[in-house]
């Protein structure tokens, strides 16, 4: 027993530690467990610190690039989808409004084989052209357009390809119902959705390019615009100098209904026009609005502004005559009348025989200075002030002299545009007031307050009995409509070919005016180069100019609200002067 004793007391401490038992080995194995639990709470911070050094290192790798300018290279400016407001007529028919189209785009840094991907593309896009597109997928950048304005099928057609790199993106478009019936005057915009011409070009004018740059142009909050326009006439308008460009084989034709209490354009069409939808050819340049951006020297039509003239400066009246037995000299021009009557005039005959040597005479009555002035107040050689951007500026010589206004007096040496012929003759027919032209609404009331008075109503008087009794004796006769009191002046004038009139080439125009007992509606309707629609016959202004308008009138008197009235149809002068 000593000696087991004496063996336990030489064996080493921490072996006497292991082997031991009782309250002494407790103490031994719970310091060792609290030198292990040290150990694995320095892990568990180190842990976490490194955990928390990512996440700083993201978290700063974000700051920095929200200050970092985008990469515009990574997507269209959000312009190119701007919103544009629904073009309406006055009766709410749309005439412009947005469509979602999808359009092409690639990723050039994820396309694998470009070649490959154009000879897909070329499959669905057989104009795609291969050498740009070719560019543009090797160009490394993050994006490029290949293809606008795609149609449903071209789309389908092109996911079924499978090609990695490409996308579509949904844009808008515009879309013209109307199709060329409406052309000139809706107008149109460009691929990116902005307008470049008529009331398309007008409205961005008027701050919706503004509100595109800005961001503020939503569907949602951009009303329609109501333009002056009746779809329903304007389609007839656009039908009738259709078939009269065919039917008398001229180069263009043209016509304007103008509310002569308002001066709204009711319907304006010129042709050759343009399918805005496909407007290839809208660029070629007999692809012209003439009724407002054509100039023109507009033929006995000027008669009206001159008898009026006459008229209203007090020096002429109706009782007045002049001699046209003779034609005038003056220079080396000679003046003659086309179907002269050799004898003295009285002034309702200068007029309905349009006789330009009674017309000359007039103007010589009043004077030079006199006669310029007057075509400046009713705005024939102003620019025209309306919203149509496509409006020319009238020409005129920088100076007047007696030939000048003798050759103005039946509508030579100065030229106009159409519609302001339209306008001027408005005055002479609405009580005297210049009303500038608008393709808005506009109430009577809200005419008045900009209009100018330039002429009497005794003047006007005068010129609705002229124009009634010219479509009853004169060369108003075709234009006549059953019913509808349509009065009117024909106006045939030769046109310039190097320098010099031509002698088979002719301007025909006719301005018309209806119901004659209170005119509401001005039709002037243009022939530009007819021919004969048979052999033997004329192609003067009465002969297409004026069956243009008469076909017009009958169509959509009713559309216009205009009654028709049979107790006058009995050849008798539908107005009455004193």
């Amino acid at each position: 027993m000593i000696s087991r004793l004496a063996t336990i007391a030489r064996l080493p401490p921490r072996l006497l530690g292991r082997r031991a038992s009782g309250e002494g080995g407790s103490i031994v194995v719970e310091g060792a467990r609290k030198a292990t639990g040290g150990k694995g709470r320095t892990r568990v911070v180190m842990t976490m610190a490194v955990f928390f050094g990512i996440y700083a290192t993201i978290a700063g790798r974000l700051v920095y690039l929200g200050f970092q300018n985008p990469d515009l290279s990574g997507g269209p400016q959000s312009r190119v989808t701007a919103s544009r407001p629904d073009i309406v007529d006055r009766n709410g028919e749309v005439l412009a409004t947005d469509i979602k189209t999808a359009s092409l785009f690639a990723e050039p840094r994820r396309i694998v084989d470009a070649d490959e991907a154009i000879e897909k593309l070329s499959t669905v896009l057989p104009e795609i052209d291969y050498e740009q597109t070719y560019h543009k997928l090797k160009s490394g950048a993050g994006f490029v357009w290949l293809q606008r304005q795609l149609t449903p099928k071209q789309q389908s057609d092109i996911m079924q390809l499978g090609i990695p790199g490409i996308g579509f993106r949904t844009e808008k478009r515009r879309f013209y119902p109307a199709g060329e019936t409406s052309s000139y005057i809706v107008g149109l915009t460009n691929i990116d959705n902005q307008g470049i011409s008529g009331m398309e070009k007008y409205i961005d004018e008027q701050g919706l390019s503004d509100l595109q740059a800005s961001g503020l142009a939503i569907a949602k909050d951009l009303k329609p615009v109501q333009l002056s326009i009746d779809l329903r006439v304007q389609h007839i308008v656009r039908d009738e100098i259709a078939t009269g460009m065919e039917k008398y084989r001229a180069i263009a034709a043209g016509a304007v209904v103008l509310n002569v209490k308002t001066g709204e354009v009711v319907a304006m069409a010129s042709v050759p026009d343009f399918d805005p939808n496909n407007p290839y050819n809208a660029q070629d340049k007999d692809r012209l609005n003439r009724m407002s951006a054509g100039l023109y020297e507009m033929g006995s039509t000027f008669k009206s502004f001159t008898t009026a003239m006459a008229l209203d400066s007090g020096k002429v009246t109706m009782e007045s005559r002049f001699d046209a037995s003779r034609p005038i000299r003056i220079g080396h021009q000679t003046i003659h009348d086309f179907h002269g009557k050799g004898r003295v005039l009285s002034v309702p005959e200068v007029f309905i025989y349009s006789s330009n040597i009674g017309s000359a005479k007039e103007a010589e009555a009043v004077g030079i200075d006199g006669h310029r002035e007057f075509l400046h107040r009713l705005g024939i050689l102003e620019k025209m002030q309306t919203e149509l951007p496509e409006v020319a500026r009238p020409t005129e010589p920088k100076v007047w002299k007696q030939v000048t206004s003798i050759t103005v007096a039946f509508g030579h040496g100065v030229s106009t545009t159409p519609l302001q012929t339209a306008v001027g003759c408005a005055a002479l027919m609405n009580g005297g007031y210049l009303i500038e032209p608008t393709f808005l609404t506009r109430t009577q009331e809200q005419a008045m307050s900009v209009a100018k008075k330039v002429v009497s109503e005794k003047t006007v008087e005068g010129m609705r009995y002229l124009y009634a009794l010219n479509a009853e004796k004169g060369s108003g006769r075709n234009a006549r409509v059953p019913g509808y009191r349509v009065g009117g002046k024909t106006g045939t004038a030769e046109k310039v070919v190097n320098g010099r009139y031509s002698k088979d080439k002719n301007f025909n125009a006719f301005v018309a005016a209806f119901p004659m007992d209170d005119p509401q509606y001005i039709v002037l309707t243009i022939a530009d180069e007819p021919k004969p629609e048979k052999p033997g016959m004329g192609a003067t202004a009465a002969s297409n100019a004026g069956v243009m308008a008469a076909n017009i009138i009958r169509r959509s008197a009713s559309m216009l609200g205009v009654k028709p009235d049979f107790s006058h149809e009995n050849g008798a002068t539908l107005v009455s002067y004193q």
